[in-house]
């Protein structure tokens, strides 16, 4: 009996693998007749240094306005986060070095920009690893990237605020772990993984944090907020850095990380099935949240078949690569993943699928 089942799955997994070759053909050629339909596609390290440049001009433009009054700073922090969105993007290809992949002073110049415009994550270069083998296991025990995002977690407060506050997530998952070696070292790899930028960046947002609610609190408890000349500057740094900096990658973040710890399948995934990893989410209601992830519910999926692609591809491939993946069985707008911690579950009854 244990001989014929294990036959059956082999069956099905070499079938699955079939569809996953054929997914990745099609979607492969659709993309080169892309390219040759549009020359432009051609110019691939042109164009994400053009995004690049773009990003990073508009983020100093828009800093520079809110400083003399121009823009409130809701509206930094909103345009921002979009123009962070675009530089993860770019930041993602760089990591499977989709951009000067032959230029490595370009290249790694790149990577250490799209660092300094996301501080508070560790540095593409340590993070490099981390991403091939989530491809590799992608929904698996060892897939790292996939469980820092919160993926394969019941939801709840805990699970909300370790999407809200990443180096919370970190420390607490320290302050959790069993036996104090273990959690030594997980606040090692935590300091490690922020050195430096990220410190600077989350000691930021936490004295950002503390002297508003401080100077907040102060009157309803009944005593005056005393502030210095010096401390009043410093706050005026503190508070620039974080409407123009770090509020928009918080936004981005949370968003980010609420999109992919959803569509990323996790804990009873089989072993690099491109099918099971992922599923597409694309409904209208998630569109505040795709904004500031460039689509990333919709087009992330294609991903794990076609890694070649840079982000705007990806894009432009959408429509065609949707229909050949829900063909192969690629699930779309499985909401039940939220009740189920991101298990895959083998119960299509409720997924509804979408060509």
């Amino acid at each position: 009996m244990k001989v014929l089942e294990n036959a059956i799955e082999i069956d099905r997994l070499t079938t699955d693998q079939e569809k996953i070759d054929n997914v990745t053909r099609s979607i492969t050629d659709h993309g080169n007749y892309l390219r040759k339909r549009y020359p432009i596609l051609q110019y691939q390290n042109t164009l994400g240094a053009s995004v690049m440049v773009f990003s990073l001009a508009g983020m100093i433009v828009t800093g520079g306005l809110y400083i003399n009054g121009s823009i409130p700073a809701w509206g930094c922090i909103l345009i921002n986060a979009l123009l962070t969105s675009f530089i993860h993007e770019i930041e993602h290809d760089l990591i499977h070095r989709l951009y000067f992949r032959k230029q490595p002073l370009a290249h790694n110049a790149m990577m250490f920009f799209c660092w300094l415009a996301r501080p508070g994550m560790p540095s593409p270069w340590l993070r490099r690893n981390l991403h091939f083998h989530h491809h590799k296991e992608s929904g698996t025990d060892s897939d790292v990237e996939a469980w820092i995002t919160t993926s394969g977690s019941p939801w709840g407060l805990l699970r909300l605020l370790k999407l809200l506050d990443g180096f919370v997530f970190g420390f607490l998952n320290a302050v959790f772990a069993p036996g104090w070696r273990q959690k030594v070292r997980l606040l090692g790899k935590i300091i490690r993984l922020n050195t430096p930028f990220g410190l600077l960046y989350w000691g930021c947002w936490y004295v950002f944090l503390g002297y508003h609610l401080y100077a907040w609190l102060a009157p309803i408890m009944g005593t005056e907020a005393y502030t210095s000349a010096a401390t009043l500057k410093l706050m005026n740094i503190v508070d620039s850095a974080v409407v123009i900096l770090i509020a928009p990658n918080m936004i981005r973040q949370f968003c980010l990380f609420f999109i992919s710890s959803n569509m990323h399948y996790y804990g009873d995934v089989a072993p690099r099935n491109a099918i099971q990893q992922t599923q597409v989410m694309n409904p209208w209601w998630l569109w505040p949240f795709q904004l500031f992830c460039f689509n990333f519910g919709s087009t992330h999926s294609i991903h794990h078949f076609v890694v070649r692609d840079p982000f705007y591809l990806r894009q432009m491939t959408a429509p065609y690569a949707h229909k050949v993946m829900a063909q192969a069985g690629v699930r779309f707008n499985d909401f039940g993943t939220y009740h189920r911690a991101n298990r895959y579950c083998m119960d299509h009854s409720k997924t509804r699928s979408r060509g």
